[in-house]
């Protein structure tokens, strides 16, 4: 029965990250120029950061229960970001011949992805030793 409810916070996760999406990336492309696809850059960097701050609080340091972790990383994560727009829109950029603009795309796209997930990992990893200092800490004076 709770394999269920399990698919019932994914779904939910999905929808809303779908959503956020959309806002987010909508409101980047009507505030710029369209020489990149900002929206998308923007909501997969986000994203990146965003599950290197959660996979390091919920799987390293096991400070999530397992229902709300599939629901933020595979629903709310998995549906907010986006590979396949990504892949569509420098598809689109190199039929127009635009390949300088393209690679750009693409490497700024993959370059800041790794470097968000690390700095979301050391943010995380950063909290969670104030955390545990902030235990030690409280333990002298019990």
């Amino acid at each position: 029965m709770i394999h269920y409810f399990n698919y019932l916070f994914i779904a939910l996760g999905g929808a809303l990250g779908a959503v956020s999406r959309y806002l987010l990336s909508t409101w980047i492309y009507n505030r710029n120029l369209q020489v990149l696809p900002y929206g998308t850059l923007v909501v997969n960097i986000l994203g990146c950061f965003l599950l290197g701050v959660f996979n390091t609080l919920a799987v390293e340091n096991n400070v999530i229960p397992p229902h709300i972790r599939m629901m933020i990383s595979i629903g709310f994560l998995g549906s907010f970001t986006t590979f396949s727009t990504f892949s569509l829109e420098t598809f689109n950029i190199i039929k127009e011949n635009n390949l300088p603009v393209a690679f750009i795309n693409i490497g700024l796209s993959v370059f800041l992805g790794l470097l968000a997930i690390w700095m979301g990992t050391v943010l995380a990893n950063f909290f969670s030793s104030l955390r545990e200092r902030g235990d030690e800490i409280g333990e002298d004076y019990r």
